[in-house]
């Protein structure tokens, strides 16, 4: 058996079916909404050696980024002061810039290359990516890595 375990990150809807629902059967666990392995497994829809098969397996994306470091990839539009509310936006969330990297904007927009630290996130990383993609500068926001 290998020791050194390799991990992806994957878009939810490439998972299966049973992964989700393992996923979803987790969440009730931990949110107390069941007290149950049975119970969990029994509400979602999935086998209980299902739910054991994966439960150790499969994480949301979010328990996976606590205390890490983030590299973003965004599409910004070039305008007058959208690097300063995205940063303004990002720190107000708790993140640490310890990187930032901007093309020269090309036909109206620029490339930023930013790398954060997680570990004082307010709320959690999907909000973050959320709050980013409706930002009115802000063309597209995409997590490009991960590290400790």
């Amino acid at each position: 058996m290998k020791n050194d375990q390799q991990y992806y990150m994957v878009r939810e809807d490439v998972l299966s079916e049973s992964m989700q629902k393992a996923l979803e059967a987790k969440s009730l666990l931990e949110r107390g909404k069941v007290k149950t392995v049975a119970e969990a497994a029994e509400k979602v829809g999935l086998s209980r050696s299902a739910f054991y098969k994966y439960r150790d397996g499969i994480f949301p994306f979010h328990t996976m980024v606590k205390e890490k470091i983030i590299t973003l990839s965004l599409h910004l539009e070039d305008r007058s002061g959208a690097l300063s509310s995205l940063l303004t936006v990002v720190a107000s969330q708790g993140c640490n810039v310890l990187t930032i990297n901007q093309t020269i904007p090309l036909q109206g927009r620029a490339h930023i290359t930013l790398t954060i630290e997680t570990n004082m996130l307010q709320g959690d990383m999907k909000d973050l990516l959320s709050t980013l993609n409706r930002m009115e500068t802000v063309e597209r926001v995409e997590v490009v890595g991960t590290g400790a």
